[in-house]
């Protein structure tokens, strides 16, 4: 499978792995690339496990609306369902990393029958971070979120300013040297922007309770999410539940990849059983 459509839009697949074996989605965040999983997958696919990762919506010129409401999460989600439709899978273990993460904790919420596992990379449960948002230092660490919706002005941002932010990050060097030169057309940048833009425009009711077994994620140097809203997140989650704790910063998938497979692999075993 190299591409699936949705409506008008098209985006691009990678898919690897035995094509009759257990299939793991893994969806990638801001600013990220599908690269970026490269070395995740080649570890998933040798314990016998076959990855798709799409190229996300805004991240390709064939799957980049231009209005915000069309990032919507509901939007998002459905992308991903029909990812699904496409790949003519009645359910998959879902991997969702940064945005990524908001998107599969969407698709955990609203489609829970399309779903065998949750694997969470660092993005806590929506309500666990808005919680620690006014219960915490959180709402400082995120203001970066309120900075994107201006209208215009983030993308005239300078690459070398947004190189300098991920090199302090713990991103390694070849994966800030990819995610630059993708952000580097403007058009790019805003439809990767417009995930952080399309939040507000959510017709959806909140993200709620999950019910699907689930495992969280996440690097305790991370300079996106505090602990307060990992350690949250476990009051939202109804379904079997594990959270693993990385001595890491939030660039997981790159960083640490071997790590994060054995957190895949672990969840996925537990709900095939």
């Amino acid at each position: 499978m190299h591409a699936f459509e949705r409506g008008a839009l098209r985006f691009a697949v990678t898919d690897s792995g035995p094509s009759n074996a257990e299939v793991v989605v893994l969806l990638h965040g801001f600013p990220q690339q599908p690269r970026g999983f490269k070395r995740l997958a080649e570890r998933l696919n040798a314990a016998g496990l076959r990855t798709l990762v799409p190229s996300q919506r805004g991240y390709t010129p064939t799957a980049r609306p231009t209005q915000r409401r069309e990032y919507r999460t509901e939007e998002t989600v459905a992308d991903v369902v029909a990812l699904l439709d496409a790949a003519h899978l009645d359910r998959a273990h879902i991997v969702g990393h940064d945005l990524g993460g908001s998107q599969a904790w969407g698709m955990a919420a609203w489609h829970p029958s399309r779903i065998s596992s949750l694997t969470i990379l660092s993005t806590p449960h929506p309500a666990a971070l808005g919680k620690a948002v006014r219960t915490s230092k959180q709402a400082l660490v995120s203001w970066y979120i309120g900075f994107f919706q201006l209208p215009g002005l983030p993308e005239w941002l300078p690459v070398l300013t947004l190189g300098k932010a991920f090199r302090g990050t713990e991103l390694p060097p070849q994966f800030i040297n990819i995610y630059l030169d993708a952000m580097a057309d403007p058009r790019a940048l805003r439809g990767a922007l417009n995930w952080y833009r399309g939040m507000p425009f959510s017709r959806r009711p909140a993200v709620g309770r999950i019910n699907v077994p689930t495992t969280y994620v996440w690097g305790n140097r991370d300079f996106a999410v505090t602990r307060r809203a990992a350690e949250l997140t476990m009051d939202y989650v109804d379904g079997g539940y594990e959270f693993r704790e990385l001595s890491a910063g939030h660039w997981l998938p790159e960083s640490n990849p071997a790590e994060t497979a054995s957190a895949i692999l672990d969840r996925v075993s537990a709900s095939t059983r």
